[in-house]
């Protein structure tokens, strides 16, 4: 039995598209391990599924001043050593990094142990933690087209983005018991992002007397964002963050209000959701997502509204026409090129990984 090691986390985008894969090598006899770190999103995820989880020192990987930037490079040092320890004892034929902060430390400890590595970017443009570790790569596995030209030496696969089987299996009516919402009225599912997003929870509760009388709300609005005086707010329901009932909870889906992260959107394409994407402005990010937003805005997928031009009569109107020109973006993402990036990518980690 082959084992594999995965990595990467940060947020729910760094770690969801390893499920799909995990499932699947799962299904194949593969033996799977996790190694992330001790305080992130990934750990809870990981260990729900079942699959055993190594814990890391880490440090983030920051563009800007902090007087973390002091410590952390000892971090990154310390987790490159027990991650060169671990997978000395673990002895996996490959490792895959979805990215993330705590990637680093796994692709250099893999380099030194002679594994091969294949990493997968999400978003158009790599992040500073895959620019890390790209060089130390087997293949880099991309999402979009545009990324192509992004990764030298030949070593990019354009695969798409593995989407979780159990996200085609979700049951509108079970939706709608969660929600106490009925069928009467349209839903939009508003997301901002693993961590939430206030801006955008700002911008929906200032419209919710407006969009209330034409839509009914489900809004994931982040760990300690959920509004106490909207509690009771009939057709609104609030959730800090939904896991197993998410499925459910897009079945029951119209219209997708979001952030534009690269995991999340690709779900929403998958289901022909149409999305108001509303990127994290480069004040706040690399511009990763406005990329992103962008691609998808060109194909016809979605309408977008940069952050600084967010308003919240523009954001009514702008709801109300993706609402009116549904099936337009319907039949956009309808005519896409499907690609089973699941096949492709668990194909190249069979070619590439090592005999032990």
């Amino acid at each position: 039995m082959k084992t594999i090691v995965f990595t990467g986390g940060g947020s729910a985008g760094h770690v969801t598209p390893n499920l799909a894969l995990m499932h699947k090598l799962k299904q194949m006899g593969w033996e799977i391990k996790y190694i992330g770190s001790a305080t992130g999103i990934e750990k809870d995820i990981i260990e729900r599924e079942g699959v055993p989880f190594y814990p890391i020192s880490s440090g983030k990987l920051r563009r800007y001043f902090d007087v973390k930037n002091i410590k952390d490079p000892f971090r990154v040092m310390k987790g490159v050593y027990e991650s060169y320890r671990l997978l000395k004892r673990l002895k996996p034929a490959i490792v895959f990094s979805k990215g993330g902060f705590v990637s680093v430390p796994v692709v250099l400890g893999s380099r030194m142990n002679n594994i091969p590595v294949i990493i997968h970017e999400s978003d158009m443009t790599p992040g500073l933690a895959n620019k890390i570790s790209i060089p130390f790569a087997t293949k880099v596995c991309v999402t979009f087209p545009e990324s192509l030209s992004h990764i030298k030496g030949g070593k990019s696969v354009l695969t798409g983005l593995p989407i979780r089987e159990n996200m085609n299996a979700g049951k509108a009516s079970r939706a709608l018991q969660l929600c106490d919402f009925h069928s009467q009225k349209p839903v939009i599912l508003i997301m901002g992002g693993s961590l939430g997003s206030q801006v955008l929870n700002q911008a929906v509760r200032a419209n919710l007397g407006r969009l209330l009388t034409q839509f009914q709300i489900v809004h994931l609005c982040g760990k300690g964002n959920v509004a106490e005086e909207h509690v009771t707010t009939r057709g609104y329901k609030q959730f800090e963050y939904l896991n197993e009932e998410l499925p459910d909870v897009l079945a029951m889906t119209d219209l997708v209000i979001s952030r534009a992260g690269a995991t999340s959107i690709f779900e929403f394409l998958g289901l022909e959701k149409p999305m108001l994407l509303i990127p994290l402005s480069r004040l706040a990010s690399r511009g990763d997502q406005i990329l992103n937003a962008a691609s998808f805005q060109n194909a016809g997928y979605a309408d977008v509204i940069q952050e600084e031009e967010l308003t919240v009569d523009g954001l009514a109107e702008r709801v109300e026409a993706l609402y009116k020109n549904r099936e337009t973006y319907k039949a956009a993402m309808q005519l896409r090129n499907e690609r089973d990036a699941v096949a492709t990518i668990v194909k190249l980690i069979e070619t590439h990984s090592a005999s032990f």
